[in-house]
């Protein structure tokens, strides 16, 4: 058995796709993996249960890949897209007997007690009617869960500093244009890396399609996936055009190390 896990449960953009009120050829494509979600993952490392972000979809991720435990939840950053789905942790609340540890910066914790303030605020009346968050700041220094350690690799998004994360030899960069020198050093020998790739066009918050491509060939992991993709990106035809090794991700993508 492997000892580690990676499941995407989202690769979408902040829109999703379909997005709304769009009949693009990819927002009505019948393949399965042009339908994205916003993005997150899922990490199984050794024994640690571990999800990244919390997107709006993440009931019907969790329901679609069969998640039944979480150990914790890391944030990269605090933009809707990657916290909207907080208040389906009360499920994970229940399921686990205890409240959810949650990591992240002091500027992405302090983000979410403002838009999630009732979850903070007492409730004697309806204890199940917020989700009990565990909140722990990170900074750029590696910490554990479950015995296993977790590298933090400070990114920008813009900018906006932001987290990557590596586990072992995987490694997790969503919303980025940049990645400084300091946390090239962090992402040497990965066997899989997963990067933001959001359209072909320039953006000034996100990798372009081709500059994606060159940070995942000087990163030089064995196996690269994009995610955080636009409608602009149709599955099949923008994977006949990328290298080898590397390739766009897809909702329910399963990576084992």
């Amino acid at each position: 058995m492997s000892s580690m896990e990676v499941i995407v449960l989202g690769s979408g953009t902040s829109h999703g796709v379909p997005m709304i009120g769009c009949r693009c050829p990819v927002c009505l494509s019948k393949d399965p993996r042009d339908k994205r979600t916003r993005a997150s993952i899922f990490v199984r490392f050794c024994e640690a249960k571990i999800l990244v972000d919390t997107a709006p979809e993440l009931r019907l991720q969790c329901v679609a890949n069969g998640i039944d435990a979480l150990d914790a939840v890391l944030f990269t950053h605090a933009h809707a897209d990657h916290i909207l789905g907080i208040d389906d942790l009360r499920r994970f609340n229940w399921l686990m007997q205890r409240a959810t540890p949650c990591y992240g910066t002091d500027a992405t914790l302090a983000v979410i007690r403002g838009m999630f303030a009732y979850a903070f605020e007492p409730a004697p009346g309806s204890p199940h009617s917020r989700p009990q968050l565990e909140l722990n700041v990170i900074d750029d220094r590696p910490f554990a869960i479950r015995g296993q350690t977790v590298i933090p690799v400070p990114l920008l998004h813009g900018p906006m500093p932001v987290m990557g994360f590596r586990f072992g030899r995987f490694a997790y960069c969503t919303d980025c244009n940049r990645i400084p020198e300091s946390s090239l050093g962090l992402l040497r020998d990965l066997d899989v890396l997963i990067l933001d790739a959001l359209r072909k066009e320039p953006h000034p918050a996100h990798f372009s399609l081709d500059e994606a491509v060159e940070m995942a060939k000087r990163i030089g992991a064995r196996r690269t996936y994009f995610t955080h993709m636009t409608h602009q990106l149709p599955h099949g035809a923008t994977n006949a055009e990328l290298p080898a090794g590397i390739e766009l991700g897809f909702d329910g993508l399963t990576a084992s190390l």
